[in-house]
């Protein structure tokens, strides 16, 4: 097998949470490419269908489930679904999460903080208890954990610990699931981006330009990144070329968390 061969995912299937848009658009895209087929979960129908019109035009097939992972009874129904009508998962991929509100922690309230607790962890719990156990019955299989640099660091200028907090929570979860699943067959890594314009990045931008500005003025790099440089580490850590990587958390952030 060449080198660039262990980068193809023929006759393998994926499983994108948040594959309507961002991170998730470009990842289903990407994999596409390299020959998988994809399942793609989001809240807008419409949206999904224009992804999912997308992969079938590059000649893979697609599958697309209208819903809010955030919801924990929601997100467990889906993936016993996904594993019903579009199974086998071979990649599974917990992309969704966000924060949303910017709000300081003496003013969050519980309603809030758990509600960010399940959009940005419980549903990758949920999504690997369900679609990863399975590949544990297979005896292989990939799980990426979209998390964040945040995971890592505190944000400057920027309300919301939920997010930081949540994020270091799925590293972690990361480790000790690739822990657990190593010596089974399945991998499990981490992706933390940095600061990428992504479609609430871009609101963000908007709404406060001034804290898109600050975190530019510390990438190394001197600027944000494009979300489609995010689809091949996605395709390396889905691929034959990564099978002896798990529990790791790869930082793409233009150097920002190096000062």
């Amino acid at each position: 097998m060449s080198v660039l061969d262990r980068f193809r995912l023929n006759g393998k299937r994926a499983f994108i949470t948040g594959g309507s848009r961002g991170f998730g658009r470009v990842m289903a895209l990407a994999m596409a490419e390299a020959g998988a087929d994809v399942v793609l979960a989001a809240r807008g129908a419409d949206d999904l269908a224009e992804v999912a019109k997308e992969v079938r035009e590059r000649g893979r097939e697609a599958w697309t489930y209208p819903a809010d992972v955030a919801d924990p009874v929601a997100c467990e129904a889906l993936c016993r679904r996904v594993l019903g009508e579009a199974g086998p998962i071979d990649i599974l991929v917990n992309n969704v999460g966000g924060r949303v509100r910017d709000v300081a922690i003496e003013d969050t309230d519980l309603e809030t903080w758990q509600a960010f607790v399940d959009l940005n962890l419980t549903h990758c719990f949920i999504c690997t208890r369900t679609i990863g156990g399975a590949m544990l019955e297979c005896g292989s299989g990939r799980v990426i954990n979209i998390a964040s640099i945040s995971g890592l660091i505190a944000n400057r200028g920027i309300g919301g610990r939920h997010y930081e907090t949540t994020k270091a929570a799925l590293i972690h979860f990361t480790r000790a699931t690739a822990a657990d699943w190593a010596p089974r067959g399945v991998n499990v890594n981490a992706i933390c981006p940095g600061l990428f314009m992504t479609e609430p990045n871009l609101r963000w931008a908007k709404d406060h330009p001034e804290v898109i500005r600050t975190f530019v003025s510390a990438v190394p790099m001197g600027r944000a990144g494009e979300p489609d440089e995010i689809g091949p580490l996605a395709v390396y850590l889905a691929s034959p070329a990564s099978s002896y990587v798990t529990g790791a958390a790869f930082v793409i952030d233009g150097g920002y968390t190096l000062w």
